[in-house]
């Protein structure tokens, strides 16, 4: 099994900044990929930023240019740094986790809230 701790969420206003971060703790094996994904209420889950083991970093559209998205290999950890925030931007992020296999793990969220 593998856990995935998370955190750095919280209330911040609109033009702010916030950083999350997760660590990786278990069985892991080889990994190929480690990244973000949100959700707002009443949508679907959609991609904040991935960073493959081989490939170029991938991020989404909505975010694109205000976020950045660093990964520590050594330490199993991925963090998401979080400029210039939206209140479109509100949402539960979900640390994730891909390995060989096809296995997948997702952290329990944290949430995100912009509002004046």
């Amino acid at each position: 099994q593998v856990q995935l701790v998370e955190s750095g969420g919280g209330l911040v206003q609109p033009g702010g900044s916030l950083r999350l971060s997760c660590a990786a703790s278990g069985s892991i094996t080889s990994i190929y990929g480690m990244g973000w994904y949100r959700q707002a209420p009443g949508k679907q889950r959609e991609l904040v930023a991935i960073v493959p083991s081989g490939g170029s970093t991938r991020y989404g559209n909505p975010v694109k240019g205000r976020v950045a998205i660093s990964r520590d290999k050594q330490k199993n950890t991925v963090d998401l740094q979080m400029n210039n925030l939206k209140p479109e931007d509100t949402a539960v992020y979900y640390c994730y986790i891909s390995l060989a296999g096809l296995k997948e793990y997702w952290g329990q969220g944290t949430q995100v809230t912009v509002s004046s």
